[in-house]
């Protein structure tokens, strides 16, 4: 092994660095800095030997010594080592490899069209008549389809979705945007507080970046659920903020106590100022939907402790269990008035989640309200530095919040279509929750709404051990044998956070019905060889 190869396997290997979910008492699962040793040694096997590459060019002047540290941290479990492990399986399944399944079965991440749902018929049409203006003299396309297609083109400089918008996006789908919250509210929303954004992810970041400021000497922190979604751990990280986690209560179907976000609150005094809160209302990966009642709690809490609220509602479509219900809180906290009324707040809204599934696509919106207007002139220049967000993006967002009508001539398949997604979620939703309290050792909790579930799992000492021994928590063990005995991909709860001593993985309700019955038989299969493996 060359010397420079030494190094960097001893760079990446020596002490466990501190991982953005380290607070929470988790171990870190594989790193990035482990993926790049393992993509370092490719290149040895493959003839490309790390000391000849340096002395036949020039020093690198970016290395992983002086790069900038916060990148090292971060992690992204949905995307992580596991799914990595997943694209190589397939390649070899396609290169003939024998193996005891066929197919690699991706339940580790919410893309709802890759494992089959079909897109809104509605939405596709008007995404065609806007790349295609031409396709507006043809009299397949429904009047109304063809309405919206020319108002989104209305808004295009050029009349075209290949020009740059304004930064935060076409005014005429702000203020759509900012009607739809209206109706859904009963509360007036203003557009010029709407912020159109590639997917909600971006707008989260925006937003998360501005509180990157030491005030008193000490860096800020971000409250994030435990269960979290790892693209909050990979952001604090990333910005090189303090992530202060507060636990959820599973035995409580995942429910948000106010004496525990108390008691982390107090905890992370002494490390950091706490400035932010993150609520993941339906919950990711966990699927619970917080009540009223429990919204009004955050509120005050929040308000008391001078925090900025981030309201995460990209699956407010997704509701499944009976007696539960969406309530965002811009309405309950405008319902409770000042000084409730007049918090800062930011919400997030996406079309990749709901019935929609449009992930590749890229569309979101951020509404928020009550921001002081010299910061929210900062937030607009920040935002400007990226042009705009993608048109198609904002034009699927616009379809979203300007459905067909009733009386409108594609409102009836429209509303098959929606009604058909929404209620076959909601029974694969029942399907994944029976299925699992029905494995000896397994508890999962009822999934009231998102597309997930976040099952515990009981694990024999043996392979506890054994994960020891690899230096992996036994979530991800768990995950990697399951992988290669079956093909279907999870995330370990390592990823997302969990109390020490339990563990767990997410996946999705998202394949289709004979495909998940399929994937959970051999869930039930695998699972009674893992604990016979171990025992």
């Amino acid at each position: 092994m060359s010397s420079r190869l030494m190094k960097l396997k001893d760079v990446l290997g020596r002490s466990k660095t501190s991982s953005p979910l380290a607070f929470a008492g988790v171990s870190r699962p594989f790193a990035e800095s482990r993926r790049s040793f393992i993509a370092a040694r490719r290149h040895v096997a493959n003839g490309r030997n790390l000391r000849t590459m340096s002395d036949s060019s020039c020093e690198k002047c970016l290395t992983l010594d002086n790069m900038n540290p916060h990148i090292k941290v971060m992690e992204y479990a949905v995307r992580g080592p596991l799914v990595i492990r997943a694209g190589e399986i397939e390649k070899e399944l396609q290169n003939g490899a024998q193996k005891p399944f066929n197919e690699v079965i991706k339940a580790n991440i919410g893309d709802c069209h890759a494992v089959g749902q079909k897109p809104i018929t509605f939405i596709r049409q008007v995404l065609a008549l806007v790349a295609y203006p031409e396709l507006l003299k043809d009299d397949k396309f429904p009047e109304d389809v063809k309405e919206r297609a020319r108002i989104v083109l209305g808004g295009c400089r050029g009349g075209s979705v290949g020009s740059y918008t304004d930064s935060p996006g076409i005014e005429v789908i702000r203020k759509q945007v900012a009607h739809y919250i209206t109706e859904r509210d009963g509360v007036p929303s203003n557009w010029e507080d709407i912020i159109l954004s590639a997917g909600a992810s971006d707008g989260i970041k925006s937003v998360l970046k501005l509180l990157k400021a030491r005030v008193g000497g000490q860096k800020a922190g971000i409250m994030i659920p435990i269960p979290q979604y790892p693209l909050y751990s990979a952001s604090i990280a990333e910005f090189n903020l303090h992530a202060i986690g507060y636990y959820l209560n599973e035995e409580k179907n995942w429910s948000l106590e106010l004496d525990e976000l108390e008691r982390s609150l107090k905890e992370a005094k002494s490390h950091c100022n706490p400035r932010g809160i993150v609520i993941i209302n339906p919950g990711n990966p966990t699927g619970q939907v917080l009540t009223r009642e429990n919204i009004e709690g955050i509120i005050k809490f929040a308000c008391k402790e001078k925090l900025f609220l981030f309201a995460d509602e990209v699956y407010q479509h997704n509701i499944y269990a009976p007696n539960s219900a969406f309530h965002s809180f811009k309405k309950v906290m405008s319902e409770m008035g000042p000084p409730y009324s007049n918090m800062e707040l930011a919400s997030f809204m996406s079309c990749s989640k709901g019935y929609m599934g449009e992930c590749g696509l890229r569309g979101g919106y951020s509404e928020i309200v009550n921001l002081d207007p010299q910061v929210k002139a900062m937030l607009m220049k920040s935002i400007s530095a990226m042009l705009c967000p993608t048109v198609l993006g904002q034009a699927t967002m616009y379809c979203v919040v300007n459905p067909p009508k009733p009386g409108e001539p594609s409102y009836e398949q429209f509303m098959e279509e929606k009604c058909g997604v929404l209620d076959s979620l909601k029974s694969r939703a029942k399907m994944v929750e029976e299925t699992f309290n029905s494995i000896p050792g397994f508890s999962c909790q009822v999934v009231q709404g998102a597309m997930y579930a976040f099952p515990q799992m009981k694990l024999p000492p043996k392979a506890l051990e054994a994960a020891k021994e690899k230096k992996m928590d036994p979530s991800t063990l768990y995950a990697f044998e399951l992988l290669e005995s079956t093909g279907i991909c999870i995330v370990p709860g390592a990823g997302f956070g969990q109390k020490p001593g339990t563990y767990h993985f997410r996946t999705t309700i998202l394949p289709q019905p004979e495909k998940l019955k399929a994937m959970l038989d051999m869930f039930k299969q695998f699972h009674v060889k893992f604990v016979e493996k171990y025992s």
